[in-house]
Formats: C-alpha cells, sequence, structure tokens
C-alpha cells in the first residue's frame, strides 16, 4: 500500500501570506503597539536620526576644519625649514605658527602633526620637557614618523639625564615596525645611553643586534668597533 506524502506544515509566515485574516490581525496587534508606545518609538527614532546628522555634521567640520589649517600649516613648515624656529612656533603675524595651529584646529590631523613638529623646535631650543609634552601628544600610524618620535623622546629625556626614560623610549622605537633605515640609529643610541647608566651587557646586545640584523646598514663600522671595546672592559 503505497504511502501518502504529508504536507509540510506551513510556516508563520506561509501563514500571513495566504490567510488575509491573520495579517489583518497581525497588522491590528502592531498598529495597537505602536499606538502604545509611540512616545518611546518615536524618542528612540529620534535619538538615532540625532546620532546620524551628528556624525555627519562632525565628519564635515573636521574636514572643513583640517582644510584650513593645512593653508595655514604650510607657512609654518617653511619656517621650520628654513630653520626660522621662532616664526614656525608662533607665526609671523599673518600666518599661524604651530601652537596656534594646535589651539585653533583641534582634533585635526593638521593640529596633530604640529605637535610633532613643535616637539622638534623644543628639542632644537633646548626645551626638553617641552619637547616631550608636544611629541607625548602626537600619534601617527605612519611607521617611520612614530618611531622617529619616540626616539625624539628618548633624546630629551637623555639631554635631561633621565637614562630610564632614554632607554624606554628607545626601545620603543626599536620595536616599532623595524627596519633597515633607522632601527640600527635607535639601537647606538640605546646602546650609548646604555653605557652611560653603567648597563654595559646592555649596550653590548644593541651593538650585536646592529652587526646581526644589519650588518649592510651605516652603522655597522661603529657598531664592530664598540662591541670589540666593550667585550674588552667586560
Amino acid at each position: 500500500m503505497a504511502k501518502t506524502k504529508k504536507s509540510a506544515p506551513k510556516s508563520a509566515g506561509s501563514d500571513l501570506l495566504e490567510n488575509p485574516e491573520v495579517l489583518a490581525e497581525q497588522l491590528s496587534r502592531t498598529e495597537e503597539f505602536l499606538e502604545k508606545n509611540k512616545n518611546v518609538v518615536f524618542g528612540i527614532g529620534g535619538f538615532i536620526a540625532v546620532i546620524i546628522a551628528g556624525y555627519i555634521l562632525f565628519n564635515y567640520y573636521t574636514s572643513s576644519q583640517n582644510e584650513a589649517a593645512q593653508r595655514e600649516m604650510f607657512q609654518a613648515v617653511y619656517y621650520f625649514e628654513a630653520d626660522s624656529l621662532g616664526k614656525a612656533l608662533n607665526g609671523d603675524g599673518n600666518s599661524y605658527g604651530f601652537l596656534e595651529i594646535i589651539e585653533e584646529f583641534p582634533l585635526t590631523e593638521a593640529a596633530n602633526l604640529s605637535q610633532f613638529y613643535t616637539g622638534n623646535i623644543y628639542l632644537k631650543l633646548g626645551d626638553f620637557e617641552g619637547a616631550i609634552r608636544y611629541f607625548n601628544e602626537f600619534s601617527s600610524s605612519d611607521y617611520l614618523v612614530q618611531g622617529r618620535a619616540y626616539s625624539l623622546i628618548g633624546d630629551a629625556y637623555a639631554e635631561l639625564g633621565q637614562y630610564g626614560d632614554a632607554i624606554s623610549s628607545y626601545e620603543k622605537a626599536i620595536s616599532y615596525y623595524p627596519n633597515k633605515e633607522f632601527t640600527p640609529v635607535y639601537l647606538t643610541k640605546a646602546a650609548v645611553v646604555y653605557e652611560a647608566d653603567g648597563q654595559l651587557d646592555e649596550a653590548l646586545r644593541c651593538y650585536k643586534q646592529i652587526l646581526d640584523d644589519y650588518p649592510q646598514s651605516a652603522e655597522q663600522r661603529d657598531a664592530k668597533k664598540h662591541k670589540a671595546r666593550i667585550e674588552g672592559i667586560l
């Protein structure tokens, strides 16, 4: 005797499509819910709309601010490269300097980059604490620039005789995206400060790392010389 196929059970969605009464009942429930909770529904909708509008306006504002800051920054960078550090920092009466860009255009990439330039200027002027402050405010996804910022912080700490902090900053630079162009320089700086701090083993480690990992670098010749000298002392 042949088995009769059982029809598959209808889903709730199929009922809604095929049965007008079920559909009408569901719509009625939805309308009733919306009527009872319309303040909450409208409140949530309004809140979401405010967030979206705020996000769009914020992006537009920061974009326009960054464009204006970039125009101002052009002259400041020119003064920096010409070694007119005072004008680069404070402006010339017509164009903004880096400090004014930081103050007038916060949250822009131009202001962020101005922190880096300002740190450099303070380092050149011998204001090492000021240099550290501005370098610490700077942040970049560019591995070369960020690594250099860590290294320059180390320079400032070394000038202040704060060898522990200098070493910590140099080690950040060394470990931040190691590369053949700059990492040997950072290792050399770290080795010098390690030796000044009496940590000859660590200085020797840095020189060995240059020779092992960066044998083609410009620093390898001095690294070989200082490695032999420290080994003689130890």
